[in-house]
């Protein structure tokens, strides 16, 4: 079997990159499988995405070391990662399931190519849906919001990231603000789901500022965590049409599985390497 790998990279714009790039996949025996790419007028920047095969002995370090010196003359920000390694995966929860449930299920039944070797909550509502799927289950209890406290907690879940080697947090509906500290810490590796088509209704109850603003479209957006509240670059948004007649715990239960669908669709572009970053944007190679 070929070694598959994906190269994603973005750099400032100039003629002659997918050249240059693909001709240095060529002299490492690359055959390109996929490729797409994007330029940024407003920024001068390029983006890219190769998926690509070699030789079945071939190695990343050796690619990597063939191609550093082309991304150093072009002042690239890029990777090149095998696309059969699997994306370890801490997923963050409170005291709403639907998301974790759906994630869980998306896994098992090989929908979602992840792995999950952990489940962490401040609250212990979950640990019987985490036994039963064979994932071990972290409590790490707020008893108050005290900041020793809130510094306490988030350092466990630190330690948990670096002792399991997670390459992604995923907040599905955890219902803590994350520290500055902690969201520098988990700077592009981090997505949360918000229950609401941002940058409407930020913050708290969002369906119910919808009802209340007679809307007729709810969302959910999944994006990534940054130390401004719901402000991190957007990677997916999804809708569903309501009317005049349904109030707001209704909406509550159609924007559940927006959110479901929203966030299941981001984790896997970025487990599958289409995200990369463009500022306060996001440029999605599906």
């Amino acid at each position: 079997m070929n070694s598959r790998f994906i190269l994603k990279l973005s750099c400032p714009d100039q003629a002659g990159i997918v050249h240059a790039v693909t001709g240095v996949l060529a002299e490492q025996g690359g055959n390109i499988l996929s490729s797409a790419q994007h330029g940024d007028a407003d920024h001068q920047r390029f983006f890219m995405r190769i998926e690509f095969e070699c030789a079945p002995a071939t190695e990343a370090a050796a690619l990597q070391a063939a191609f550093e010196p082309l991304a150093q003359r072009l002042q690239m920000e890029w990777t090149l990662v095998s696309s059969r390694a699997k994306t370890r995966v801490l997923l963050l929860v409170s005291k709403l399931g639907h998301c974790l449930n759906d994630l869980l299920f998306r896994v098992q039944t090989g929908h979602l190519p992840i792995e999950i070797p952990a489940i962490a909550s401040n609250h212990r509502d979950f640990y019987q849906l985490a036994a039963s799927h064979n994932i071990p289950f972290h409590h790490f209890p707020l008893l108050n919001s005290t900041e020793a406290q809130k510094q306490a907690q988030e350092r466990k879940i630190r330690e948990l990231v670096e002792e399991q080697q997670i390459d992604l947090v995923v907040l599905a509906r955890y219902m803590q603000i994350l520290s500055p500290e902690m969201c520098q810490f988990l700077a592009g590796r981090a997505i949360n789901i918000h229950h609401s088509f941002l940058p409407s209704f930020k913050g708290a109850k969002p369906y119910h500022q919808a009802h209340a603003r007679g809307v007729k479209l709810i969302g959910a957006t999944a994006h990534y965590v940054t130390s401004d509240l719901d402000e991190g670059p957007i990677i997916e948004q999804e809708v569903a049409r309501i009317d005049h007649s349904l109030a707001p715990e209704s909406l509550v239960a159609i924007g559940r599985d927006t959110e479901c669908v929203t966030l299941a669709r981001a984790i896997q572009w970025h487990a599958e390497h289409r995200v990369l970053m463009n500022g306060r944007r996001t440029v999605v190679f599906k």
